[in-house]
């Protein structure tokens, strides 16, 4: 299955934040819960089960000055093999001149699932993206199959962050160097201009990034106590 879809918010003369194009495909079906106000809200469900084995799936996500953007998921996405042994792709861009806030449910990695996923953003000089990740690896008593995940940021056409994360390898996951055997893997990376510095405590730290923001790492064996970390930064 091949899915595209896309989402539009800028700013209206009195200050509110209109959806503007609202084009969905599925499974990429794009809910608005609030249209206009000061933060538009739109939520991101998979209308079918996705993404299987073979998929490619493409969403862009534009935000014009001053515009305000909080998009949701409303389920974990389930990661699943398809018949052919393919593997399946997401692929999700943002162009932002306003704010984004991007807070989907956790992804579950379920065995003999092979799922490449992309994220790309290029913001302008004032711009900010709080964009989170939660990774569950396997379903209760499953091992998980093999996932990779990048993060590519840049503001004005410079770098900001490029992050990759390939799990899947039960030696490289369980060594303390991976993820010492943990379940849960959480990130988030806060572009903005809050200073927050370097720290951490078990399981989890905040870095600095050289030009501006943080990113956040969480690793637990359950969700909650993950997402419970990144809600606190």
């Amino acid at each position: 299955m091949r899915a595209s879809a896309r989402l539009v918010v800028t700013l209206d003369p009195h200050g509110n934040s209109v959806v503007r194009v609202l084009r969905s495909q599925a499974p990429l079906t794009l809910v608005p819960h609030r249209r206009t106000g000061p933060v538009a809200l739109v939520h991101l469900v998979s209308s079918v089960t996705s993404p299987l084995g073979g998929d490619a799936l493409e969403l862009d996500v534009e935000v014009g000055p001053g515009a305000s953007l909080d998009l949701r998921g409303v389920a974990a996405t389930l990661a699943l093999p398809g018949p052919s042994g393919a593997e399946s792709s997401s692929v999700l861009r943002f162009t932002i001149e306003g704010a984004v806030r991007y807070l989907p449910e956790p992804t579950v990695v379920t065995s003999r699932a092979h799922h490449t996923a992309v994220v790309e953003a290029e913001l302008d000089g004032h711009a900010e993206l709080s964009l989170r990740e939660v990774l569950v690896l396997g379903r209760t008593g499953e091992k998980p199959g093999a996932l990779s995940t990048s993060v590519r940021a840049t503001r004005c056409g410079r770098p900001l962050l490029h992050q990759q994360l390939v799990v899947g390898d039960p030696a490289v996951d369980g060594s303390a160097a991976g993820l010492a055997g943990k379940r849960v893997l959480g990130s988030q990376v806060l572009l903005d201009s809050v200073p927050r510095p370097a720290g951490g405590g078990e399981w989890w730290n905040v870095v600095p990034l050289a030009a501006g923001g943080s990113l956040v790492t969480a690793l637990g064996d359950d969700v909650v106590t993950v997402t419970r970390v990144l809600d606190a930064i």
